[in-house]
């Protein structure tokens, strides 16, 4: 196949919600389809021995949650489907935001009887801000919930989105007799029974059939009549041109869990979601079509295998292609560096490849050289925006609570900073590091990964901050600066990148420190021009 073929045979999307939303169950399905994995394992119920494909840490097999995104693909219908997994969790909200940059579109899950929740509408604004593609999935259709149009009139207030139904229930919850597809004018029949693989597909293009009554029954046909009526004259047609845009939101109906609605989900997705886009560097608009290869780093996995002390870094190839073996500049680094086993994913399986493509993931072995963000291209000095670290609102004090691993500490802390767990700061004074976290449910994680990967102990105690701030200052040799920096001294600490942060303990602080040095610049991100 032709590179260009590649290129638009690629479909790079990542699926995003509030928590319990459905999302890892709606990946597991995709999977199904794709016929990748022979059986879904049920995400919750730890009866099941089998367990999610995408949850492949131990933390998030005890508490049933994803903390960490995973990199799934499989081929649909001659295409090559990439789907990146991201934490619901908003304590791993981080991660998910930092994915956002690799992907080319979303699909954002909705549960129908909870309706928008405030997770969402934080990932939602990135998008929108990004201008990345969406399609809306309302899931557990076979629950009791909001009425559908209620629920889409709730995404367009609280998400500012503009939707068109591409799919459309019959009934709902106990009354829930399936899907009327709009987009392939078709009705999938719900039989509840979720052993069977793939649904019986009864195909109408009149609604105004008779034989519409004598399979949902006299009442659901005149329902499911009106409500087509409805939608035509309410909602915009759909547009693919104003959906690449951002400007128009096509809305699915289904049950992830029990298979339903999923495949009219994925059908549509393959046929208009975008193929990998340009991506914005500090520098230019780079292309897909560039034959020289550009990529970046979003996301770094350490012990991905715990038997072998192995990081991953994973990174989106935006242009050109990827070749095993064959040497890449480093632009941070400033050196040339080859991979001679880059991994493509499927769950846990993780195979080498030779050639990889713009919008595919490719997993790097690290020593040590990656950090998010970093670019590697074939020697063009450039990087690519958008991936900052936001203020913590959480912060403690790190002790080593086994002084003969204090080795083991301090390169276990150094390797999960580097994947983005949470961030490092280190006093001026006397060098005691503090670990911000977005969550407090970070600790734990970093607890647990520390003694079971690391073989080290830690403790934390509590540290009195409100917020981090990037200091930049106009002129660091002026006398305003170093009048700062004394007075301050007490609440100044270094970054991991050696960057100067000022930790304030109150917005109070912020305000009265912005007042009387308006020539030390305070930033929320690292990342500031």
């Amino acid at each position: 196949m032709s590179f260009l073929t590649e290129i638009q045979r690629r479909r790079t999307f990542g699926i995003i919600s509030h928590p319990d939303a459905g999302k890892t169950t709606l990946t597991e399905k995709l999977l199904l389809f794709g016929g990748a994995i022979q059986e879904a394992g049920a995400v919750k119920n730890n009866k099941i021995k089998k367990g999610a494909t995408s949850d492949f840490m131990e933390i998030e097999r005890q508490r049933g949650i994803s903390v960490s995104t995973s990199v799934l693909a499989f081929n649909y219908q001659e295409k090559k489907i990439n789907i990146l997994d991201t934490p619901g969790h908003k304590d791993f909200a981080e991660d998910t935001f930092r994915t956002l940059t690799a992907v080319d579109s979303v699909i954002v899950v909705i549960d129908v009887a909870k309706g928008v929740e405030e997770q969402t509408e934080k990932l939602v604004a990135v998008c929108r801000m990004r201008k990345i593609p969406i399609i809306i999935f309302i899931n557990k259709m076979d629950r009791e919930g909001k009425d559908a149009f209620d629920l889409m009139d709730e995404v367009e207030q609280k998400l500012g989105l503009t939707v068109t139904p591409l799919s459309f229930p019959i009934g709902m919850g106990y009354d829930f007799q399936g899907i009327y597809n709009l987009w392939e004018k078709n009705i999938n029949l719900f039989s509840g029974d979720n052993r069977k693989n793939i649904e019986e597909t009864i195909a109408f293009s009149d609604v105004q059939n008779p034989e519409l009554e004598k399979i949902i029954g006299q009442k659901p046909a005149d329902t499911l009549r009106e409500e087509l009526e409805l939608i035509d004259e309410v909602y915009p047609k759909f547009d693919r041109q104003d959906y690449l845009d951002g400007k128009l939101q096509p809305v699915f109906f289904g049950s992830a869990l029990n298979n339903f609605g999923v495949r009219e989900l994925l059908d549509c997705f393959v046929a208009i979601a975008p193929s990998p886009r340009p991506k914005e560097s500090e520098t230019r608009l780079v292309d897909p079509t560039e034959e020289k290869m550009t990529g970046f780093v979003f996301k770094i996995h350490a012990n991905m295998d715990p038997k072998h002390r192995d990081r991953l870094a994973f990174i989106k190839i935006v242009s050109g292609t990827f070749e095993r073996n064959k040497p890449y500049y480093h632009v941070r680094q400033k050196k040339n560096l080859k991979f001679s086993s880059p991994n493509a994913f499927f769950a846990e399986k993780k195979e080498i490849v030779d050639i990889s493509y713009p919008g595919d993931i490719v997993g790097l072995h690290d020593t040590g050289n990656f950090k998010i963000g970093d670019t590697l291209t074939e020697g063009e000095i450039m990087s690519f925006k958008g991936i900052p670290s936001f203020s913590p609102e959480h912060f403690r004090y790190i002790n080593n609570a086994d002084p003969m691993k204090a080795k083991q500490l301090d390169k276990g802390i150094d390797q999960l900073m580097d994947e983005g767990v949470a961030q490092l700061f280190t006093l001026e004074m006397n060098n005691r590091k503090i670990i911000g976290t977005v969550g407090a449910l970070q600790y734990e994680v970093i607890q647990y990964r520390l003694e079971h990967e690391y073989g080290a102990k830690c403790t934390y105690e509590n540290f009195p901050v409100h917020k981090a701030c990037w200091v930049k200052p106009d002129d660091a040799k002026n006398n305003e600066f170093k009048e700062f920096k004394r007075i301050k001294q007490k609440f100044l600490a270094h970054d991991k990148y050696g960057q100067l942060v000022f930790l304030a303990d109150s917005d109070f602080t912020i305000q009265m420190t912005q007042n009387k040095y308006p020539s030390v610049k305070l930033f929320f991100t690292s990342e500031f021009d």
